[in-house]
């Protein structure tokens, strides 16, 4: 990624999906993100992508589908696979993107409930414990 230090937390998010797309008629295959935080996230692509290209990005996960616009800021070769590094661009968005923060978190933190509980649990359950638990510390 870039060599300079982040201004914002990350948070784990291996295996969300990402849907990325820039130009105008290019559709990027659904990709997974590394990690998420206030100001931006990386994922993992099979592609290349120039640094300081605009793309969208969709996090199909939820609906509302989190949307936002991003500025590529790294790409690093990590084995079969790219590392892409990118920043949000638009300030207007910032609470959409901690909400989509947090979707990312429930997500892991329902697989880890599967894991500790041996059972499905379904997005719903662990949004309402992950709210119960995690709530007062949304404005973080």
């Amino acid at each position: 990624m870039t060599t300079e230090k982040r201004k914002n937390n990350r948070y784990n998010a291996k295996d969300i999906p990402i849907e990325v797309r820039f130009g105008d008629l290019v559709a990027h295959e659904t990709d997974y993100i590394n990690n998420i935080g206030s100001g931006g996230l990386s994922f993992r692509s099979k592609t290349p992508l120039d640094i300081g290209i605009l793309i969208k990005i969709k996090i199909p996960l939820n609906r509302p589908v989190f949307e936002a616009e991003a500025r590529v800021v790294g790409c690093k070769k990590n084995y079969e696979h790219f590392d892409i590094g990118v920043e949000f661009t638009g300030q207007k968005d910032a609470l959409r993107i901690k909400m989509a923060e947090q979707i990312c978190l429930i997500e892991e933190y329902k697989k880890e409930l599967c894991d500790k509980l041996g059972k499905p649990v379904s997005g719903e359950e662990a949004a309402l414990d992950w709210i119960k638990k995690f709530a007062d510390k949304f404005n973080d």
